[in-house]
């Protein structure tokens, strides 16, 4: 059974801006650089009904692949360097297949 996760968020940098841009290239090169990382995604949230601007989603094949993706050194590293000090406010959903 897969496991969806995804995170919708905003950063503390402006849109278009090089911080904003680096993020996000960086991002997508360090977590899908993670095994078991399937489907990577970044998309823009185009709705006015949220200030969340930003969504990552990706698809691990279990929930075992998502822990060990979750614990992973260089998931762990990006989430304490980039995540914390830039990402203004999340949330954070994950889902299984009914």
């Amino acid at each position: 059974m897969s496991l969806a996760h995804t995170v919708v968020f905003r950063l503390n940098h402006e849109k278009g801006s090089t911080e904003y841009d680096a993020f996000l290239v960086d991002a997508r090169e360090i977590l899908t650089g993670i095994p078991g990382v399937q489907d990577f995604r970044i998309r823009d949230q185009v709705s006015a009904k949220s200030d969340l601007t930003l969504q990552f989603s990706m698809v691990f094949a279990d929930e075992q692949a998502y822990r060990a993706y979750d614990a992973h050194p260089a998931h762990v590293a990006f989430v304490a360097e980039r995540w914390v000090p830039e990402v203004a406010a999340f949330q954070e959903y994950d889902f299984i297949d009914r």
